[in-house]
């Protein structure tokens, strides 16, 4: 596993565009969004502890690596994300009502209860939804970029996966394919140090995921993933080759996973609470503020009340998602064929007759 000292501080490794800084604005909004998300994730792991949602994978400590991101993103892009990224989706414009909406599987889930938990979709923010096998949205993301380029889109797609996923052949599949093809796709690789209980150190031998891109004839980038200007340089720049015609880029965001992989995960088993505390000194939400206060742009009381509107906001919004009925029985035969058959429709009649102890829920 990569030492914290050994990751690069608010650097990338490779040329592109010219240097565009966020301004002070963008920095406090980015620390607003990135506390909303830390105050989300938090209680979520204590949520799924009350058997109040069945399943949660966190991503404390790779805020700044997703928000980052989607600064360097347009609303046109295409995401193809893995199970952790909640900030994406957040920054994307989906709302904090949907995303608990999917997590508890009430009436109002856009997926209506179809997927696990922590595996949301939204289609207006052009955010595709997760699956539980490792890597397959790499191909996924590939695939779609192709399709953009015959329909001449001027638009990337992002795969986003864990250091992980780079032994899984999707990934090998994506990247030969994006290289031959010159696909406008950048992987988002959130190298976390452990694919759940293995390390890094026995993912490869290569020195970095990054430098894996050059088998397949294009570039790949290594940045600090704990500083938010970093990674939207390294994402702007790598955007902008990629709409004119320069090929995929690989990022490789050095974070670290200061969580559980999920909330079936116990990190204490294979990982030490002094590796732990090392790198809770380069948390990406203490960084951004203090870089907000050394700038003058933000105080205590500033910032205090940001972690308040936070609690209260997400406060709110569970009530309202608690509230909701869960997602009617029947509701397995809709979206099944755009017109009904004949035997579906029979058998939502026969549940309808046959209600089980619950009223209309069987099992």
């Amino acid at each position: 596993m990569a030492s914290v000292d050994s990751i690069p501080r608010g650097t990338a490794n490779a040329p592109g565009a010219p240097s565009a800084e966020l301004s002070p604005e963008q920095r406090l909004a980015a620390y607003r969004l990135m506390a909303l998300v830390r105050t989300v994730d938090e209680r979520c792991l204590s949520l799924q502890r009350q058997g109040r949602i069945g399943f949660y994978a966190p991503l404390m400590g790779q805020e700044a690596a997703q928000v980052g991101c989607a600064l360097g993103l347009r609303a046109e892009d295409w995401m193809f994300p893995a199970y952790r990224e909640l900030a994406i989706a957040l920054a994307r414009g989906a709302t904090l009502k949907s995303v608990l909406d999917q997590l508890i599987g009430n009436a109002s889930d856009l997926a209506k209860g179809r997927q696990m938990p922590n595996h949301f979709a939204f289609a207006q923010q052009h955010y595709v939804s997760a699956s539980s096998p490792i890597g397959t949205q790499i191909t996924q993301a590939v695939g779609a970029a192709m399709a953009a380029q015959y329909r001449k889109d001027p638009i990337v797609t992002v795969a986003f996966f864990g250091d992980g996923a780079t032994s899984s052949n999707d990934f090998h599949a994506g990247m030969n394919f994006a290289g031959v093809y010159r696909t406008p796709t950048i992987f988002f690789c959130q190298n976390n140090q452990w694919a759940i209980s293995l390390p890094r150190e026995k993912q490869t031998r290569s020195k970095t995921l990054a430098e894996k891109a050059e088998a397949y004839g294009f570039g790949g980038v290594v940045v600090d993933g704990t500083d938010v200007q970093a990674v939207y340089q390294a994402v702007r720049e790598a955007r902008e080759r990629a709409v004119n015609g320069g090929g995929p880029t690989l990022i490789e965001a050095q974070v670290y996973r200061l969580g559980p992989h999920s909330t079936s995960d116990d990190p204490r088993r294979y990982r030490s609470d002094e590796e732990v505390a090392k790198w809770r000194e380069r948390d990406p939400l203490a960084r951004l503020k203090a870089e907000l206060h050394a700038a003058g742009a933000l105080d205590d009381t500033a910032d205090q009340k940001i972690w308040d509107d936070a609690k209260a906001q997400l406060a709110a919004v569970l009530v309202e998602s608690e509230r909701e009925p869960p997602m009617a029985p029947a509701s397995i035969f809709a979206d099944v064929y755009a017109t009904p058959i004949p035997r579906l429709e029979e058998e939502e009649r026969e549940m309808e007759s046959n209600p089980g102890p619950s009223g209309g829920h069987h099992g």
